[in-house]
């Protein structure tokens, strides 16, 4: 198969699937999930990345000297 045959089959193939996907019914309106909000757990995970990213960063230029 020729690289032009590939990219042409890969082309239809995209243009069938986004076919199917247009015609699917979008799913029935319901109520918002219940659950916690996660705003503070956003920000504890933000402080922590940091706090790792740092460390990460500080033991690695001190392992090269």
């Amino acid at each position: 198969m020729t690289e032009q045959n590939k990219k042409l089959l890969a082309s239809i193939l995209f243009l069938l699937i986004s076919f199917v996907c247009v015609a699917q019914e979008p799913p029935p309106p319901s109520t918002p999930p219940v659950g916690l909000p996660i705003d503070g757990g956003v920000l504890f995970g933000m402080i922590f990345a940091l706090f790792y990213g740092v460390k990460k960063l500080w033991s690695k230029k001190n392992k090269n000297y």
